[in-house]
């Protein structure tokens, strides 16, 4: 998300900006050679596909911005976010596909970076690709997943999207319910908020403020950046060459790009978009076929659902519009506020029904819910009616989950945290499909940049 807003602001800025200042702020990007000695690559398809990869960078954050943005610990060394923007040939449109961090992906044969040592293809979670190969291995794992072929790569960190966010003087978002993370330290009220670099960092890695963990975290980075791109270019920041290099400066000083992005390429693109906008832009988020999936010496993976996710790629690689290609399939379901994917939930027995707690967590996860898999027994087996018990903080998750168990009762519990716990009654029958109200909310949706309000 950070190496999307330093595509955006460079971009845009710099088709008002001179070739002479575009020139020296291209000597200060930092180099890397992801592409070196690649083979048997993907075909080049119409437009660019820049692949945008934050890592955490905390090494670089001050002792004093670590506490007040609960930063501690050590950084991990691989990507914290990874981003497919495809930039149409007519550079009229940019689609972004945020990719899960935790996504389950096979590398291909390489050497470690660290070690030295030949490997051969195997599972890993797709941002631990960066640790053990760097840029090169991460973008070979990302071609070999999605056959989409990358062609130019950028990597930024921390320090500069804080810098960047508060050079432009803060960035506004709207949330519709209070969003508090202890984690990240964030907490706001429903409203609409400027936030300065520090808060946009915890706005963006936050994955606790709801039960949505790292797909409400890639939501509300899609929902930023669409705000930033507004910001941006009607503010008239890009139309003042101070200005700009002010910002361009916070940004490409902590900046590394593959040795092919230069001035003429920032050039070329600056002038293909002078009338980029909020409505130009389309997120998405890759489709999710299983959330919890297990692989041995790896443990919780996401896996991508592979028909889905072929339609996002195919449309990046054909240059089409995601929104007319990628659209969810309308269903019989009924309509609720959050996708059950994003729904984490633990069933328990408050009957004496053998086996009823199975049979209810088989049947949520069947229908999209995020279950632990694992049900137990209630402390009283004389339950008449299902309970759902669940955090107040998380109560549009409770609403959708109980539009999936007719006649549930809702029981608040403050400080019960994300997951939130099914007690099967005696009355349960059976769990009805539910799907997401708007794409914005879905999982799977595909929403652009101006239809991006609060939520």
């Amino acid at each position: 998300m950070r190496a999307v807003m330093t595509l955006s602001v460079v971009v845009l800025a710099s088709a008002g900006i001179g070739h002479s200042v575009v020139s020296t702020l291209d000597a200060d990007i930092a180099r890397v050679d992801p592409f070196k000695d690649m083979k048997n690559r993907p075909r080049a398809g119409h437009g660019m596909n820049v692949l945008l990869v934050g890592t955490d960078g905390r090494d670089r954050i001050t002792e004093e911005e670590r506490r007040r943005y609960r930063l501690g610990g050590a950084p991990c060394h691989c990507t914290d976010t990874l981003m497919i923007v495809h930039i149409s040939e007519d550079r009229e449109r940019a689609s972004v596909v945020s990719l899960p961090r935790d996504s389950y992906a096979e590398t291909p044969p390489h050497t470690d970076a660290t070690t030295g040592r030949e490997h051969h293809g195997h599972p890993v979670r797709i941002n631990a690709a960066y640790a053990e190969g760097g840029p090169q291995l991460t973008v070979r794992t990302v071609e070999h997943m999605t056959h989409v072929k990358i062609d130019h790569y950028l990597e930024v960190d921390f320090t500069s999207f804080m810098k960047t966010v508060d050079v432009l003087g803060g960035v506004k978002i709207c949330t519709a319910q209070p969003l508090k993370d202890t984690y990240t330290g964030l907490e706001l009220p429903p409203g609409t908020h400027t936030l300065t670099g520090g808060q946009a960092l915890q706005y963006v890695r936050s994955r606790h403020a709801d039960a949505s963990s790292d797909i409400g975290r890639m939501k509300r980075q899609q929902r930023f950046l669409a705000s930033l791109i507004d910001h941006a270019t009607s503010s008239g920041i890009l139309l003042n060459p101070l200005k700009f290099r002010d910002v361009a400066r916070a940004v490409l000083g902590s900046v590394r790009a593959d040795r092919g992005f230069g001035t003429d390429e920032l050039l070329d693109l600056g002038r293909a978009m002078r009338t980029f906008s909020p409505s130009s832009s389309e997120f998405t988020t890759i489709p999710i076929g299983e959330m919890g999936h297990v692989v041995k010496g790896i443990g919780s993976t996401v896996k991508w659902d592979p028909v889905k996710a072929e339609r996002v790629f195919r449309s990046l690689r054909d240059d089409k519009p995601l929104a007319t290609t990628v659209a969810p399939a309308r269903s019989a379901a009924v309509r609720v506020e959050v996708a059950p994917q994003r729904i984490r939930v633990q069933v328990e027995n408050g009957t004496r029904t053998p086996g009823l707690a199975k049979r209810v967590d088989a049947a949520l996860a069947a229908t999209g819910f995020r279950t632990t898999g694992h049900p137990t027994t209630a402390p009283v087996d004389t339950v008449r009616r299902t309970v759902i018990t669940y955090d107040p903080r998380w109560d549009r998750s409770a609403r959708s989950l109980a539009a999936a168990l007719p006649g549930s009762e809702l029981r608040p519990k403050p400080g019960l945290g994300a997951t939130l716990k099914v007690t099967a009654g005696a009355d349960f029958r059976q769990v009805r499909r539910v799907r997401a109200e708007d794409p914005v909310r879905g999982e799977f949706g595909v929403v652009r940049g101006n239809e991006v309000g609060c939520s």
